[in-house]
């Protein structure tokens, strides 16, 4: 059996090239059962988003023929040429397909370094994969594991504190001066991309309200509808400014759209309540010396960027952390899985080598009747003394292997003394759902 991972992402392929290869949701489910319907796919699991496309598979064999036949099923599904697929994938096996699942659940692997959506997005490819019937305990015991390390990494490192973008850099300040963003409404001025994905980000904070200006009011009313806002004209937005606490600023105009002294005035009929400015425009929207106005915290893209920079500093210093831990983590999980085939075999063993000697003493049944009962303890005694000396080297043999690295030593030990049989399933057979035992420790 042989761990393979292959796929392209953010790195590899392009924006265009990647949409290509993304498989729409609702085809995820029969996408994978033609997969593990193919020799030699045993399970696998499809995670399709908009930076990457992989596949996880547990196969029979090993090798470039493993892989390739992932590639193969890639290009067919996607009607995508198979050399240049060829030239654009990336491929892991055995150790290196779960370091490499363990720093993607962390977000050691994403665009955005230690981004926590994709944890969620591996969660959906695992459910998906078990309502298939394509994750047994093969890779549902990996699936399960990789989300442990993923939550332990976010908890014990600064992975995913500190805002790395300019938008996210903006929602951090709006919550270190108001605290909790649900009371909040925010007024966005103009219909500039940053200004739209930083509102999106106090969406998702549960904002209050959104109000959204523009001197075109459709592509107001576009923009409001996609956060259940309202739009407002535009020569009405110092009115509205009075009733929110935030305003994200990012028009075309060439000249300061809030001036000093209108700010002066908005900050009177609020009674001095906070006001939280961001002046994402360039040139910029808001005249600077507003930020000299009590209770007006005003930031412009410098401003956030700076915010953002050290952010992603402190951001790969947890990383460098992580990486030595996800190292520590992935030695456990293969010294785990050593020890989960180790003890069957050893028992197997046992139970074989026993099960021969019980079969040849009631063979010669007939002729021990006649000896003495200390006899037959005897010979009892005497053929397990020898057994249990004549297995313990190679049962030795075996723990020392779960630590030390030999998994060829199993496989050799069960093939010397016949312990596979044809009518046994082998380990990681397909299950119906996440495996509810044999997961590795925490």
């Amino acid at each position: 059996m042989t761990l393979v991972l292959v796929g392209i992402n953010h790195r590899s392929a392009s924006l265009a090239t990647r949409e290509r290869l993304a498989f729409p949701p609702d085809s995820l489910g029969d996408a994978l059962r033609r997969l593990c319907g193919t020799p030699p796919v045993r399970e696998a699991v499809l995670l399709s988003t908009c930076n990457r496309t992989e596949v996880l598979a547990l196969l029979d064999g090993s090798g470039p023929p493993a892989a390739a036949a992932i590639q193969a099923f890639l290009a067919a599904e996607r009607h995508f040429d198979a050399d240049e697929l060829g030239r654009i994938v990336y491929t892991f096996e055995g150790s290196e397909v779960v370091r490499h699942l363990f720093r993607l659940g962390v977000g050691l692997d994403s665009m955005i370094l230690g981004e926590p959506q994709i944890l969620g997005q591996l969660k959906a490819a695992a459910q998906t994969a078990a309502a298939a019937g394509c994750l047994g305990n093969g890779l549902g015991s990996l699936m399960q594991r990789s989300f442990a390390v993923s939550k332990r990494l976010r908890t014990e490192t600064a992975i995913g504190r500190n805002p790395v973008s300019v938008s996210f850099a903006a929602v951090e300040l709006a919550e270190k001066i108001f605290g909790d963003l649900s009371s909040c409404g925010v007024l966005i001025l103009g219909a500039g991309k940053t200004a739209e994905l930083t509102a999106r980000h106090l969406h998702g904070q549960g904002v209050r309200k959104i109000f959204v200006a523009n001197r075109t009011f459709d592509r107001a009313e576009r923009l409001a509808r996609a956060f259940d806002g309202e739009a407002i004209p535009f020569e009405r937005f110092l009115e509205t400014l009075e009733q929110v606490e935030i305003l994200i600023s990012s028009t075309s105009s060439t000249v300061p759209v809030l001036r000093h002294e209108d700010a002066q005035r908005v900050i009177r009929r609020r009674r001095n309540r906070s006001l939280f400015l961001i002046d994402l425009a360039v040139p910029r929207d808001i005249e600077p010396s507003v930020n000299q106005i009590d209770n007006i915290y005003l930031y412009d893209l410098d401003d956030l960027q700076q915010v953002a920079d050290a952010g992603l500093a402190e951001r790969r210093t947890a990383a460098a952390a992580a990486e030595r831990q996800i190292t520590d983590e992935v030695a456990a999980y293969e010294v785990w899985c050593r020890e989960r085939e180790v003890g069957p075999t050893i028992v197997a063993l046992r139970e074989k080598v026993f099960g021969m000697r019980d079969a040849e003493v009631e063979r010669f049944r007939s002729r021990l009747q006649a000896a003495p009962p200390e006899a037959r303890r005897a010979v009892e005694e005497i053929t397990e003394s020898l057994l249990n000396k004549l297995l313990h080297g190679p049962i030795q043999h075996l723990k020392r292997s779960a630590t030390g690295g030999g998994a060829d030593h199993v496989a050799m030990v069960r093939q010397i003394f016949g312990l596979d049989t044809s009518d046994g399933e082998a380990p990681g057979r397909k299950g119906a759902g996440l495996p509810a035992k044999e997961e590795p420790p925490e």
